[in-house]
């Protein structure tokens, strides 16, 4: 049984091991910099990002979400931003994936979300294997400016 947990400060290696995972999946790298402080904002009550670890029946960390809300001009609502899902590779199809995503929906209802929208990579498959069982795709394609 996978069980979801607010990500605390006392939290910072477990979590730091799945954050570096993630960026190595997306090939990306920050600078520490900006880690600590996503880090800091994910495991601060009250922040405006919030985060959640899932954890094996063992206790350990195999799976991290951050999300945050928005205003709409579509909705009286606000929209709920997934903006990081990650599970660990020798986790993977334990069910922390769509218990991770099903934690954000229950939060995003509870306060008043109109809606829980994300993005991911076209190339990855597994992920978008689940994606395709628990949501609707949208039709939109992503596009950005880096400034």
């Amino acid at each position: 049984m996978v069980a979801i947990t607010p990500i605390r400060p006392e939290d910072r290696a477990e979590w730091l091991e799945l954050w570096d995972g993630y960026l190595t999946f997306y090939e990306e790298e920050l600078d520490d910099t900006t880690t600590l402080a996503t880090f800091a904002r994910v495991s601060t009550a009250g922040s405006s990002i919030h985060g959640a670890l899932a954890r094996g029946e063992d206790g350990r960390a195999i799976g991290l979400v951050h999300w945050l809300t928005h205003p709409s001009t579509w909705t009286v609502g606000d929209y709920c931003y997934l903006e990081d899902l990650f599970v660990s590779p020798d986790a993977r199809r334990s069910g922390a994936g769509a218990a991770l995503i099903e934690h954000v929906r229950a939060w995003a209802a509870e306060h008043g979300s109109a809606k829980v929208y994300w993005l991911t990579a076209e190339t990855n498959a597994t992920a978008r294997a689940l994606y395709d069982r628990v949501a609707t795709q949208s039709g939109f394609t992503h596009y950005e400016i880096g400034l």
